[in-house]
């Protein structure tokens, strides 16, 4: 009996138009701002390399006095000049793949595993997004308390479970002590990422506020009007004796860049007729070509292989900011 198989019913050059089920665009963090899509980054994304260069000029220094006009000839003013800085970026080239058995997928109840795969790809890519994004951010809070001195950094939370009360967790203080690591930026907080603890906190303390469609469905939750976004892969962390720590990070708009390119071979369906001793197995494969950016970071250090793992993004090596700590839309705050 002829088995219709997936490498029958996909057409890969159709697959590869077809828009995922979800994709970065639909997570949290690119819907409130955070992530902001670059044509830039796109196109260093499709060219040669796996490291991106990316300079910028550096502001007009506000502190510089301006001259003071006069009528003598003989007084001449000295020109100031402006310079570059530049940030690094390395690109992420990614894959995943999946694979079923003939036979099982002639026994298996419910729809057919490899078609499965096929409906919900896309949703396994933009939660792929996501993690690296948060352990951008890890890794960026690692890199500032070991060179910066901390400085985009409010910590009030206690090592340990005797030490923690009202004043060691979530609050309004707290939130605005730590937005105001940015000095005069602060208003450009516009979405906070918690862990689920953390978020419970707010709600307990009548802190959230819902945004409903025009038809009462949720939307999301703000927070003195900066969107919630729960993530519970921000650091849960042990206090030195027996308490827990929670990081919640404090974003901006286009706190980071984005850009995406295809491999030359982006999705691909693969028989092979002799696994299963001549039952048959059918692969399918996806590849990314990513590139997320920090804004106002040199993405340093060298990973073990072309790419950095998410482990890799939490380290403090991977990081460097070459710009003024008021110009990173980001900062962070830890609570019990």
């Amino acid at each position: 009996m002829a088995d219709t198989q997936l490498s029958d019913i996909i057409d890969v050059t159709v697959y590869q138009d077809l828009a995922p089920v979800n994709s970065p665009e639909k997570t949290a963090f690119y819907e409130s701002g955070i992530v902001v899509r670059d044509p830039v980054l796109d196109g260093i994304a499709a060219a040669e390399g796996k490291i991106a260069e990316l300079p910028f000029w550096n502001d007009l220094d506000a502190d510089d006095e301006p001259n003071y006009s006069s009528d003598d000839p003989s007084e001449e003013a000295t020109p100031a000049k402006v310079d570059q800085g530049e940030q690094i970026a390395r690109k992420a080239f990614v894959n995943k793949g999946y694979s079923a058995m003939d036979l099982t997928r002639e026994l298996a109840l419910g729809d057919d595993a490899l078609q499965h795969v096929r409906n919900r790809f896309g949703t396994y890519w933009s939660r792929q997004h996501q993690r690296r994004l948060v352990a951008a951010a890890r890794g960026i809070h690692a890199d500032n308390a070991a060179n910066d001195s901390g400085d985009m950094t409010h910590d009030i939370a206690s090592e340990s479970i005797a030490g923690q009360s009202a004043a060691t967790r979530w609050s309004q203080n707290a939130f605005i002590e730590g937005a105001f690591t940015m000095g005069d930026m602060v208003d450009g907080v516009t979405a906070i990422g918690v862990h689920s603890v953390i978020a419970k906190q707010i709600t307990e303390q009548n802190g959230a506020e819902d945004v409903r469609d025009s038809e009462g469905n949720l939307l999301y939750r703000t927070y003195l009007g900066r969107r919630i976004i729960v993530d519970d892969g921000l650091p849960a962390i042990a206090g030195s004796t027996d308490g827990v720590k929670y990081m919640s990070a404090l974003f901006g708009p286009g706190a980071f860049g984005w850009g995406e390119a295809l491999p030359t071979t982006h999705v691909e369906v693969e028989r092979s007729a002799r696994k299963g001793n001549g039952g048959g197995q059918e692969e399918i494969w996806e590849r990314k070509t990513w590139l997320l950016h920090p804004a106002g970071f040199q993405q340093t250090g060298t990973p073990a292989d072309l790419s950095f793992t998410l482990a890799e993004l939490r380290a403090a090596a991977a990081w460097d900011r070459v710009v003024e700590r008021k110009l990173v839309p980001m900062a962070f705050l830890w609570t019990n």
